[in-house]
C-alpha cells in the first residue's frame, strides 16, 4: 500500500463522515457521509468489496441499508445503484451532496465490523464509501459516541480542534485504520522510540505488567531487524473473547483476537505473544515491503499473487523465531513449534498436489473457503512458506559462514523497494535479492518448491546449523484414513487412505463393523492388521451401504529437531547468533 502523500488541489473534491450508534443493541452503525466540491452531474459512491490482508471477496455492501441522498437544505436526490457496491446520484447542481445509510454489523472477526450494545468496531473497508474524484484526497471521520461510551482507539490521526475526530491523508489510510469504541481498557508502553497504545476490549486475565515487559521486547526485537520503526505511534487492538484468535495487519496498527482467560496458561500466552509479533512484522513485511499486487489496491475485485508465501509465510517464520530471539519461549519450544510445521506438512496429500505459489494465487478462492477436501488438494502459504523461509534462511547463513541472514535480505529489500523506490516487488525482483544475498542461482529451488512440489530436503538445511530430524518409529499399525466425529458421522476422508480406497464418503454414518454395532470404530480397530479387511455399514442419506475395506498400515509420520552429536565451534556459534541464545 502507498503511503505518500498527495497535494490535494484546492477546491478538489473531499469527503468527511459521521458515525453514530443512536441503538447500539442493535447492531447498526449510522453513516453520513459528506461529499463536497462536486463539480459533475452525476456521482458515485462504491463500497469495497474485500479487506486488504483478508483475500476474500466478503460482498461488504450486503449489510447497506437505507441509502438515500439529499441537498445540504435537504433537498432529495435521485439515487440508483449501479452494480452490487455502488451507487450513482444524480447532483442537479448541488455540489455538496449528504449520503446517508446504515451497516448492519454482527460478525465476529478481525475484518468485519461488529457492534453491540458494550462497544462498536469498525472495519474500515466494509463501512465507509467512497468516490474516485476523492480518492487520493484527506478524509475525516467523526464519531457521535453513545452516553455511555468513553473511548477511541484507532491508528488515525487526531483532528487538531474538533473532538473525537480524525483525519486519514487519503482512502487508503483510512481502510487501514480500523476504529474501536467503548469504554476499552487502554494501557500504553514505548518500545523502538515508538508510542504503542494497547486497548484490551472484553475484559480477560491479563497482566499489564507482563504484557508491557513483553510485547516491548517483541517490537524491540522486529524493530532491530530492519533499523528503524516507520511509525509515531503504534495501535493494538485486542478483542477478547471466550475462545478469540486470529489477527488483521495495518499500517500502524492491528486487532488481534485472544482468549479472554487464557493469559495466566504458559503456552497460550506465549501463542498470543506470536500473535503479537506476526502482526507487528506485518507492519514492514506487506505493509511497506510488499509484492506489486499488494499495493495500491484495487477494492472491488480480487487483486492476485503468488508471492503470498513471502508476505505471509516469511512473516509466520519470523513470528516464533522473534519470541524465541527475545527469550519469551525456550530454545527447545522454538525447535519443537519448527518440528510440528514439518510434521505437519510432510503429513499432508495437499503438498503433493498444490505449490505454494499456486496456493498464493488462489487465495481468494480456496484459502478462505475450506472445505472436507482441502488437506487433500492444499497447502498453506502460511505454513509452506514459513519453511521455505527457514531453508533459505539457513541456506543464506551457509553460503555466508554466518555473515549474512533473511535479516539482511529483508533489510535490503526494505530499503530498496519501500524507502527508494515505494513500490511493490515483482517474483522475479525478490528472487534476486535472494540470490544476491546467497551468491547461488535459485531456479532450481524456485522450480521444486516454488513452483513445483517437490518434498523438501530438511536434514540437508538444517544440518548446516548442525541439527537433523529425527523420525519415530513407525507404528505398524492399520488406520481407517478418515476423520470421523463424536456422532460417528465422517468429516474428512484422506487421500489414497483406507477409506478413500475403501468408498467411505463424507458425511455417511458409520452404524456397524464387522456387524458389530460400534459406538467408537477406532475400538474395532485393536485386533487388525495391515491388509485385513473390515465390512463397515454407513447410513449413507438414508440408504444402507455395506463397504468392505481393506487396512493399510498408517502412513502418519513423526518427527522432531534434534542436535548432531558432533558440531564444530564455527557451527554452533552461528546456531547461537541465528537464535541470539
Amino acid at each position: 500500500m502507498t503511503t505518500a502523500v498527495s497535494a490535494q488541489a484546492q477546491n478538489s473534491q473531499s469527503v468527511s463522515y459521521t458515525l453514530s450508534f443512536p441503538e447500539p443493541h442493535t447492531h447498526y452503525i449510522r453513516v453520513e457521509m459528506k461529499i463536497e466540491h462536486i463539480k459533475e452531474n452525476e456521482v458515485e459512491v462504491i463500497l469495497p468489496v474485500w479487506a486488504p490482508g483478508s483475500y476474500l471477496i466478503r460482498e461488504f455492501a450486503k449489510n447497506v441499508e437505507d441509502f438515500s441522498a439529499s441537498s445540504l437544505n435537504g433537498k432529495v436526490l435521485k439515487a440508483k445503484k449501479s452494480r452490487k457496491n455502488a451507487w450513482k446520484i444524480e447532483t442537479e447542481g448541488e455540489n455538496t451532496v449528504l449520503v446517508k445509510y446504515k451497516i448492519y454489523a454482527f460478525e465476529i472477526s478481525v475484518r468485519t465490523s461488529f457492534v453491540d450494545e458494550d462497544h462498536a468496531f469498525v472495519s474500515p473497508t466494509g463501512v465507509f464509501m467512497y468516490t474516485q474524484e476523492a480518492f487520493k484526497n484527506s478524509v475525516s471521520v467523526s464519531v457521535k459516541l453513545p452516553h455511555n461510551w468513553k473511548r477511541i482507539s484507532t491508528g488515525l490521526e487526531e483532528h487538531k480542534t474538533n473532538t473525537n475526530t480524525f483525519v486519514a491523508q487519503n482512502f487508503d489510510w483510512l481502510y487501514d485504520s480500523p476504529i474501536e469504541i467503548g469504554n476499552q481498557d487502554i494501557f500504553e508502553f514505548t518500545a523502538a522510540g515508538v508510542k504503542h497504545e494497547v486497548a484490551m476490549v472484553g475484559g480477560g486475565n491479563y497482566d499489564v505488567v507482563n504484557l508491557k515487559r513483553d510485547m516491548a521486547k517483541v517490537v524491540e526485537e522486529a524493530t532491530s531487524i530492519f533499523g528503524e520503526n516507520p511509525n509515531k505511534k503504534y495501535v493494538f487492538i485486542v478483542h477478547n473473547y471466550k475462545n478469540g484468535g486470529g489477527g488483521l495487519e495495518h499500517l500502524n496498527s492491528t486487532v488481534l483476537g485472544a482468549k479472554r482467560m487464557g493469559y495466566t496458561d504458559p503456552l497460550i500466552y506465549s501463542n498470543f505473544l506470536g500473535l503479537v509479533a506476526h502482526e507487528y512484522f506485518h507492519l514492514w513485511n506487506v505493509k511497506r515491503l510488499r509484492p506489486q499486487a499488494l499495493g495500491p489496491f484495487d477494492y472491488e475485485k480480487e487483486n492476485y499473487t503468488t508471492d503470498l508465501w513471502i508476505a505471509e509465510g516469511f512473516t509466520a517464520y519470523y513470528d516464533n523465531l522473534l519470541i524465541k530471539r527475545a527469550q519469551i519461549i525456550t530454545e527447545d519450544r522454538y525447535l519443537d513449534l519448527i518440528a510440528e510445521d514439518i510434521q505437519t506438512q510432510i503429513n499432508l496429500a495437499g503438498d503433493k498436489i498444490q505449490s505454494v505459489a499456486e496456493a498464493s494465487f488462489d487465495a481468494w478462492i480456496k484459502y478462505y473457503r475450506q472445505n472436507e477436501n482441502s488437506s487433500n488438494s492444499q497447502v498453506s502459504y502460511y505454513t509452506k512458506g514459513s519453511l521455505l523461509a527457514l531453508i533459505l534462511d539457513l541456506e543464506i547463513i551457509h553460503q555466508t559462514k554466518g555473515k549474512k541472514s533473511m535479516d539482511y535480505v529483508l533489510k535490503t529489500a526494505y530499503q530498496e523497494f519501500f524507502k527508494e523506490k515505494n513500490q511493490g516487488f515483482t517474483s522475479d525482483e525478490f528472487k534476486k535479492s535472494l540470490e544476491k544475498a546467497t551468491g547461488t542461482n535459485l531456479d532450481s529451488f524456485y522450480d521444486d518448491y516454488v513452483y513445483g512440489t517437490k518434498p523438501i530436503d530438511f536434514d540437508k538445511y538444517l544440518g548446516y546449523l548442525g541439527l537433523k530430524l529425527s523420525k519415530g518409529v513407525p507404528n505398524a499399525r492399520p488406520s481407517l484414513g478418515a476423520v470421523i466425529n463424536k456422532s460417528n458421522i465422517v468429516t474428512k476422508v484422506l487421500r489414497n487412505g483406507s477409506a478413500w480406497n475403501g468408498g467411505l464418503n463424507v458425511n455417511d454414518e458409520i452404524i456397524a463393523a464387522d456387524q458389530q454395532r460400534i459406538e467408537d470404530i477406532q475400538t474395532n480397530l485393536i485386533n487388525k492388521l495391515p491388509g485385513d479387511k473390515i465390512d463397515i455399514l454407513v447410513n449413507r442419506d438414508g440408504i444402507l451401504k455395506t463397504l468392505t475395506i481393506t487396512l493399510q498400515e498408517d502412513q502418519t509420520e513423526k518427527v522432531q529437531i534434534v542436535k548432531k552429536e558432533k558440531v564444530d565451534k564455527a557451527t554452533l556459534k552461528i546456531y547461537n547468533n541465528w537464535l541470539r541464545n
